[in-house]
């Protein structure tokens, strides 16, 4: 069943592919079938081609966590942070403030 809706996705990115959601949630469809490798590069791409695209720092930054890769995830729950002020976004600005003050701990 993850196959079809990852095929759906695929589908629907070919169909659009400047809608930010449907790259989001490619990327975390990959991760829910276990594949962090194609989720990273989702996630990566759609913070280079849609950096105001908020939710996508969390996400990314968990992603980073489980890898170990601690640095980048500090770093990307920063990025969110400022664009979370931009955007007065004050609920995923604490989200992104919590986690990054766990990893600091």
């Amino acid at each position: 069943m993850k196959n079809t809706r990852l095929e759906q996705l695929r589908q629907f990115i070919a169909d659009q592919p400047d809608d930010p959601f449907l790259k989001y949630a490619l990327a975390t469809e990959h991760l829910k079938a276990g594949d962090q490798t194609a989720s990273l590069t989702y996630f990566k791409e759609l913070l280079e081609e849609h950096p105001d695209y908020l939710g996508t720092y969390y996400h990314l930054g968990k992603l980073y966590e489980e890898l170990g890769r601690f640095p980048d995830a500090i770093e990307t729950y920063d990025k969110g942070i400022v664009v979370a002020m931009e955007q007065k976004n004050h609920r995923t600005r604490s989200e992104l403030e919590a986690a990054r003050n766990l990893l600091q701990e």
